[in-house]
Formats: C-alpha cells, sequence, structure tokens
C-alpha cells in the first residue's frame, strides 16, 4: 500500500503521459495516496552547450516547464486535483533528479512512461530503466496503449 507516490512527466510527450498521470491518478486513488507530479529541465548552464543561451535562459526553461506542467495536470485531472497535488520541476539529468525527489518525499512508488520499444530497442526508455535498476521504490511503468 502506498503513502507518496511520485508521477514523472515529460511535458512534451503529450499523449503518452498523459496515459501515464492517468494511472498514477488511479494508483492514488485505490490507496488513498499523495500524489506528486515531477519534469526534469535539462541543466543547460552545466555542459558545453550552456555557454550558447543567454544568461536568463535556464530560469524562462524552467518557469515555462512549471507552467507546462500545471496546464498538463489541470487538464488531464481538473483543476481542483491540480492544486492539490505538489509539482516538482527539477534541473538536471531526469532519472538523477527523479530518483532524488523519490528518496525526498519518501515516496512509495515511481509512474514513469517507457517508448514501446521497436526492433532495435527491445528495452526500456533509457530514464525508464535507470530508474527501475536504481530506486529504493516500486516502480510502475507505463507502456503506451495500442
Amino acid at each position: 500500500m502506498s503513502r507518496s507516490i511520485l508521477c514523472a512527466i515529460d511535458v512534451s510527450e503529450g499523449a503518452h503521459d498523459r496515459e501515464v498521470l492517468l494511472t498514477a491518478q488511479k494508483l492514488a486513488t485505490l490507496d488513498k495516496a499523495r500524489l506528486d507530479v515531477i519534469t526534469v529541465v535539462p541543466d543547460f548552464g552545466m555542459s558545453v552547450v550552456g555557454s550558447y543561451f543567454d544568461k536568463g535562459f535556464h530560469d524562462k526553461a524552467v518557469e515555462h516547464a512549471r507552467e507546462a506542467l500545471s496546464k498538463f495536470v489541470s487538464e488531464t485531472l481538473g483543476a481542483e486535483a491540480d492544486a492539490g497535488m505538489r509539482h516538482i520541476v527539477a534541473t538536471g539529468k531526469a532519472y538523477e533528479e527523479i530518483l532524488h525527489a523519490a528518496r525526498a518525499a519518501g515516496t512509495d512508488l515511481i509512474v514513469i512512461g517507457s517508448h514501446r520499444p521497436e526492433l532495435s530497442d527491445y528495452l526500456l526508455g533509457p530514464n525508464a530503466a535507470r530508474v527501475v535498476r536504481h530506486s529504493d521504490c516500486s516502480v510502475y511503468v507505463v507502456r503506451p496503449s495500442a
């Protein structure tokens, strides 16, 4: 039984992550658990590429991700559900930040999406696979429906 569920969303994924969020909400409702959502913005400032961006680019990217996450949750679950959950916008490598947020919040279950494997890639996506491999808690992977 879960008390705290962390749902990892890529706000650029759209339809598939809608399924991920709906699944996380169902699981949270079943267990009467708190549902948190997280999205991760790449760390533009730490890479060589970062020097090519304006100084305030990262802050704008984080703010845009925060707005997109709130809009996505609100459109998918409703404004009341959106207002009742914690939104986390982290910066860095997606799998590291998801694991860090889960540990910090005492999360019992991580819900994450994975792409449909193609012939050349018959494993989970790199972030989902790393989260599954390194998580201290259970991980529920949502595959895209047919």
